[in-house]
């Protein structure tokens, strides 16, 4: 049972009356109010988010005591390779349970950050963290107090190690907007450099902008290299670099009701017009087609080779969610995308029959642009919901293997953002879950 569905087992003990809340503890009824401010405390938001933070206290305790116990009975690798090897199981069985063992056997631990400027770390809240593909760092945007962001990259090489230390690079960089959208861009060589998407507000337009990685990291200030690409645009919602030679040097932005594609080195840019929002893109490698999720819901994708001609169909592949679409996952054969939206609902597509194959249940999203995380190489999908619950599923099956409640209280700026690799700081790196939630980053080690 997904811990975080909602419950009415409490409430049905007594009938429901318009208008008042039954208290199970107390035994007796009281009027609901209009209104939040102090003089109505007892509202439905109220309610909602106090049952909600009892959940999560509960199952931050269960996992406790499940940490200092053996996984559920009968479930260990020994037990299941006898079982496979004696023909009890089958591989499909076999393969998810084995993740369901790891993947619940996963412990949090906190891990220290390091930063030249002490006043740094541990000062805002985290907001997005992207790792590269290498996984050897990860660029962070946390929000500011008094409104904007921050962002930097912090190294992981320090998670090989027993300490579990990161480094802070020395740099980090400050906007008076909200950062909507981030991307790794390989220009010079793998992950060089990092693409950004400003959010504008009253006057001030939207922003653009693609900054070496090297920016971060260099100690002499003379030595720092500008940012290359920066221009003005409105509202850009999603982002994402191409690594297909035929489309080389070029990544996409998505737009209010457009996409626009830009070469760097050249500078020149294609516009699509689209009917909706594009909240989430990504590029195929094998071939230079892009997909863009819609806040109305479609799925298409455009091959950036042909010129956008009036009266001429430039959608290739349309797939249609009955919400917006909030992020999107092509998978390594290119013959799958994986897409998440606004009700929730996470659908595997075969883009070859254009049908959905799998869903995922259990994940909770009403209004955020909530990124997917999926790893072919250990079979799992990670999504992490508004209710601020991190969500992992069997990618074979669609089997939710375990719901990760928050260290910290739920709330709608406090919702954890997470890198999921089987080489966290690099090739010689640990393999793990890693959550950054207020001022905090966490490791759950996956062994």
């Amino acid at each position: 049972e997904d811990p975080s569905s909602s419950s009415s087992t409490q409430s049905s003990v007594a009938p429901e009356l318009p208008g008042f809340y039954y208290d199970p503890e107390k035994n007796r009824y009281f009027r609901l109010l209009p209104g939040h401010n102090n003089h109505n405390p007892l509202t439905k938001d109220s309610i909602q988010h106090k049952a909600m933070e009892c959940k999560r206290l509960r199952l931050l305790e269960e996992e406790e005591k499940q940490n200092q116990k053996t996984t559920r009975a009968g479930l260990n690798s020994s037990v299941l390779l006898q079982k496979r090897q004696l023909g009890l199981l089958s591989s499909t069985s076999y393969c998810r349970l084995v993740h369901e063992l790891k993947v619940n056997s996963m412990q949090r631990r906190k891990i220290e950050i390091h930063s030249p400027d002490s006043s740094v770390a541990g000062t805002n809240n985290f907001k997005i963290i992207v790792a590269d593909v290498a996984c050897e760092r990860i660029f962070t945007v946390n929000d500011v107090e008094h409104g904007g962001c921050k962002y930097g990259i912090i190294n992981l090489s320090g998670l090989g190690k027993e300490s579990l230390t990161v480094e802070m690079y020395d740099n980090l960089y400050f906007t008076n907007r909200k950062v909507n959208s981030v991307c790794w861009a390989s220009l010079t060589h793998p992950d060089s450099h990092v693409k950004l998407c400003l959010m504008g507000i009253a006057e001030t337009p939207g922003c653009a902008s693609l900054l070496p990685a090297s920016l971060f990291s260099s100690t002499n200030p003379g030595d720092r290299p500008g940012m290359l690409c920066s221009f003005k645009i409105s509202t850009a919602w999603s982002c994402a670099w191409c690594l297909n030679p035929q489309a080389d040097n070029c990544f996409s932005t998505g737009l209010t009701r457009r996409v626009l594609v830009t070469n760097v080195v050249t500078g020149h840019r294609q516009t699509f017009g689209t009917s909706s929002d594009v909240l989430a893109q990504q590029f195929a490698t094998q071939t230079p087609v892009l997909y863009n999720g819609c806040r109305s819901g479609e799925i298409f994708s455009i091959d950036v080779r042909q010129r956008n001609r009036k009266g001429q169909s430039w959608k290739a592949i349309r797939l249609f969610h009955g919400s917006a679409v909030t992020s999107i996952h092509l998978m390594e054969a290119e013959h799958y995308l994986m897409a998440a939206d606004m009700a929730g609902k996470i659908k595997l597509w075969d883009l070859r029959t254009a049908k959905c194959v799998k869903q995922y249940k259990g994940h909770h999203n009403e209004y955020a642009l909530l990124p997917l995380h999926v790893n072919e190489e250990e079979g799992l999908l990670i999504a992490v919901g508004q209710d601020c619950y991190t969500r992992i599923w069997s990618l074979q099956d669609a089997h939710l293997l375990r719901t990760i409640p928050s260290p910290h209280p739920s709330s709608k700026d406090a919702i954890p953002s997470v890198v999921f690799s089987s080489r966290l700081g690099g090739s010689r790196g640990v393999p793990g879950l890693l959550m950054a939630v207020k001022q905090d980053l966490y490791h759950f080690s996956y062994n």
